[in-house]
């Protein structure tokens, strides 16, 4: 059985700095790659951000550019999101997903490529 569970969520002031953690089990994380979604209130769920499967590559959506890091340490099957410089605007449920494509070339974005998620964590930012 399929699990991602995120953690780490909270309020934080702007300008604070944030790391989400995401636990996965039940496939083979070192295999996947690993993506970072956010949906604020009355929003649609958007792309973040996502690694690669090898941990040596990453893409990001232009509004967290410099601010945000995805990293993933396969030897504990857990992917991070660390956030600086948080904004107002970063105020959203934060979702983790597992890309369902195994060992793929390139970092998907869409949400329909991601077949597994985490149940998301609360993050506010507060001005």
């Amino acid at each position: 059985q399929v699990r991602l569970v995120e953690s780490g969520g909270g309020l934080v002031q702007a300008g604070d700095s944030l790391r989400l953690s995401c636990a996965a089990s039940g496939f083979i994380f070192s295999k996947h790659a690993m993506g970072w979604f956010r949906q604020a209130p009355g929003k649609e769920r958007k792309f973040v951000g996502a690694i690669h499967w090898t941990g040596t590559s990453s893409k990001y959506t232009d509004s967290v550019k410099g601010r945000f890091t995805i990293s993933r340490d396969n030897a504990k099957n857990t992917v991070y999101l660390q956030m600086n410089n948080r904004e107002p605007d970063d105020t959203a449920v934060y979702y983790c997903a597992a890309d369902g494509l195994g060992l793929g070339y390139v970092i998907r974005v869409r949400e329909s490529d991601y077949d597994y998620w985490g149940q998301g964590t609360q993050v506010t930012v507060s001005s």
